[in-house]
């Protein structure tokens, strides 16, 4: 049997996911995550996005400045926010998690 999700019922689902994910904010169609890492660190996680983001099928951007990293995930032409891309900052966090313990 196969449920079907209205769409407000599926904005509400990635709406709750997205809230599970600190630190991520949501700006319009986008979500974005802020990060501090020295540039070891940064070069490591952006390895590890490009892999997952490759799996997805999405192009996340990717900003560094004064020691910050800036990344921003979202839908382009005033698409929603999808599962992929709550996926894939779950994703990020993970990998977030791993290159800053590896200290």
């Amino acid at each position: 049997m196969r449920a079907l999700w209205s769409s407000r019922a599926k904005k509400d689902y990635l709406s709750d996911a997205l809230a599970l994910l600190d630190g991520w904010t949501r700006e319009g169609q986008q979500i974005e995550r802020t990060l501090l890492l020295d540039d070891s660190q940064h070069a490591a996680l952006t390895e590890r996005i490009k892999v997952a983001a490759d799996a997805l099928h999405l192009r996340p951007e990717i900003r560094r400045d004064n020691g910050q990293t800036l990344i921003i995930l979202g839908a382009n032409g005033g698409d929603m926010i999808t599962v992929g891309e709550v996926t894939l900052a779950a994703r990020i966090e993970d990998a977030y998690r791993t290159v800053t313990s590896d200290d």
